[in-house]
């Protein structure tokens, strides 16, 4: 796609406006409600479809197949993401009524972060055409490190600080308690964090560790950064609201890391295809329509034997029915 200038500061300015109405919203900390969370969830989504229709109606059906494969993907990986966010949330004990506080502005350092990766990327991209093979190796060691973790129940341990944020909290110190949306407090004297700025700096600290998974995968489903960027940008967008919609079901989902890792592994090697291309050696590639086809279905098929799994472990637990 050849974007102009003012078409990207255009998208740019449109997304802020996005990011400042949901911010608006919920300024107020309150415990969202299924409700509240099912209908921003739906909104965050149609506007994704509207985009993507839109990408199809001035740009053709290949830049708005990439978008759809590219978001899907986004957004299943943010959804994994979200296992972390609830350790997270139950490490630091974070109130109820402040937990979309933290989570939007976990959203605000993922698009920041993820546009200078995607930045770095295209640029990378651009200059060494033989990067693919390193995000495929990278997207098929992501893939079998997701299994691993999957079997040894990876998300059932208790979130661990980082090196960074342990660093931080020596530095600064940090209150025993809560106050409010505060992020900084006076005590005995001395300036010193709230345990709001620490799980925000968790959050954030995470993004990153995210980010890496994620640009490689849409990179290879799309090389165009202006698909890259706004997949993203939708993708995250609406997050907050899905962690409230599905937090509880997030433990049904049991087969995700698997179905993520058939993802991760299947652009892994389409990667590698368009990179051994890319070098002269006549090999099949895949397109994106058998690439959106393949991305659904493993979802759909993961999601469906998670519930499966789910409904017969908790029929296990409750034991044979009364006659």
């Amino acid at each position: 796609m050849n974007v102009s200038l003012t078409v990207w500061l255009l998208t740019v300015a449109g997304l802020c406006v996005l990011v400042a109405a949901d911010f608006f919203i919920g300024r107020k900390p309150h415990d969202v409600s299924i409700r509240e969370a099912g209908i921003w969830t739906a909104v965050w989504v149609v506007l994704a479809c509207l985009f993507g229709v839109g990408l199809l109606v001035f740009a053709g059906g290949g830049p708005a197949g990439e978008f759809f494969a590219g978001y899907i993907t986004e957004k299943s990986l943010s959804v994994d993401n979200l296992f972390v966010f609830v350790l997270i949330m139950a490490k630091f004990a974070v109130p109820s009524q402040y937990q979309q506080r933290v989570l939007m502005v976990g959203v605000i350092v993922a698009l920041v972060l993820r546009a200078a990766f995607i930045a770095a990327g295209a640029a990378i991209i651009s200059a060494f055409s033989w990067v693919f093979y390193i995000f495929g190796a990278f997207l098929i060691w992501t893939a079998w490190k997701l299994i691993q973790d999957a079997r040894k129940g990876g998300h059932d341990e208790e979130y661990e600080e980082n090196k960074l944020l342990k660093t931080v909290e020596r530095r600064f110190g940090v209150a025993d308690r809560y106050h409010g949306t505060k992020l900084w407090i006076e005590e005995n004297g001395k300036r010193v964090m709230t345990p709001m700025l620490v799980v925000m700096l968790a959050i954030g600290s995470t993004d990153v560790l995210f980010a890496l998974d994620s640009i490689p995968a849409i990179y290879g489903l799309t090389q165009d950064p202006y698909i890259v960027f706004t997949a993203n940008a939708f993708a995250l967008m609406g997050l907050r609201q899905l962690y409230f919609l599905i937090g509880g079901l997030l433990k049904k989902l049991v087969h995700l890391s698997y179905g993520l890792s058939v993802i991760l592994g299947f652009i892994g090697v389409k990667l590698i295809l368009h990179a051994l291309h890319e070098s002269g050696v006549h090999v099949p590639e895949i397109g994106i329509p058998f690439s959106l086809g393949f991305i659904v279905l493993v979802l759909a098929v993961t999601t469906a034997t998670s519930l499966w799994a789910a409904r017969k472990q908790e029929q296990d637990r409750g034991g044979p029915a009364a006659p």
